[in-house]
């Protein structure tokens, strides 16, 4: 019986060009895999590569999923920060009396009335800084956030003990209320 090569050549399908190109193609695999000790070290090199391309990938997939819930956590927390300020930020309308702060360097000014002056100058209320706005807050709120992000928080006083003190030899001189520091 001839060969399927044999039968391509009488049909025309084929010539005498394809035929010995396809011999020798032939040839050569069967030399390589007398070659090879039973094509175990071929198969072997290719699974411990494809076994080390699996742990590259789940390496990245492990460090691409902790930067995201990184940054989860981060608008979870500005998100937390920014309904603490929203809920607890105290008016400023009738503010006369100008607070001078320091914030990034510079100066910055906050009108707000005499309590509010005096309570921020003794650690009652605090000031902070949420998107480029100033807004005066409880103490018990500011450190709440501190908590969560010290940068937010500008101005907080450390709260002293009461001034109250028995052997103060000014406690019977009042302060005058035209004074300004």
């Amino acid at each position: 019986m001839p060969s399927l090569q044999d039968q391509l050549l009488k049909q025309g399908l084929a010539d005498e060009k394809q035929a010995k190109a396809a011999k020798k193609e032939k040839k050569q695999q069967q030399k390589q895999r007398k070659q090879q000790p039973k094509g175990t070290q071929s198969v072997n090199e290719t699974r411990e590569r494809a076994r080390q391309a699996r742990e590259e990938q789940a390496e990245r997939d492990r460090e691409l999923n902790r930067q995201r819930e990184e940054e989860a956590q981060r608008r979870a927390v500005q998100a937390q920060i920014r309904q603490l300020v929203e809920t607890n930020r105290l008016s400023r309308k009738e503010g006369e009396t100008a607070y001078q702060f320091v914030h990034n360097s510079k100066i910055k000014k906050l009108y707000v009335d005499e309590q509010t002056v005096d309570a921020l100058a003794r650690g009652q209320l605090a000031v902070v800084c949420l998107d480029g706005t100033y807004d005066v807050i409880p103490e018990g709120i500011a450190r709440k956030i501190q908590e969560r992000d010290e940068s937010v928080v500008v101005v907080l006083h450390e709260r002293k003990k009461e001034d109250d003190d028995e052997d103060d030899p000014y406690a019977g001189f009042e302060i005058p209320d035209d004074l300004m520091w």
